[in-house]
């Protein structure tokens, strides 16, 4: 196990950062010319649904990704609205936290507690009943 501080670990993360920024952009960049609205499109398709037939609680991030981008907050809330509205906030917030950490030269592990599990757990689950119930 490595035990890298202060430069090793800013230049490690700017290196993933840098990475994860090109292939983000080159999916948006893929993304904002592929609607995934419309039928036929080549996007990776959700294998729970594809297995069950039922949406997960994932279901409609691609649309959701895609309405954002084009700037249509109301498709997007309607695509998925938990993701929306507590996913995304939460996955900007331990981006920035692992960046701003990892710039200072400090490493940043985030973690749930088992109580945090069974918060995320139990929302995904209700999501994914409501979702699946209302239709």
């Amino acid at each position: 196990m490595s035990t890298a501080t202060g430069p090793a670990v800013r230049n490690r993360t700017i290196r993933q950062a840098s990475v994860t920024l090109g292939i983000g952009a080159a999916a948006a960049v893929y993304l904002w010319h592929t609607n995934p609205h419309q039928p036929g499109q080549l996007l990776l398709p959700c294998p729970f649904r594809w297995a069950t037939g039922l949406l997960c609680p994932a279901c409609g991030g691609t649309r959701m990704a895609y309405d954002l981008m084009h700037g249509d907050v109301v498709a997007a809330f309607h695509d998925n609205a938990v993701l929306l509205t507590l996913g995304v906030p939460a996955v900007a917030y331990a981006a920035g936290r692992w960046l701003a950490s990892g710039l200072r030269g400090r490493r940043y592990r985030p973690g749930l507690t088992a109580r945090g599990n069974a918060v995320v757990l139990g929302i995904a689950a209700v999501w994914m009943i409501a979702r699946n119930l209302v239709g």
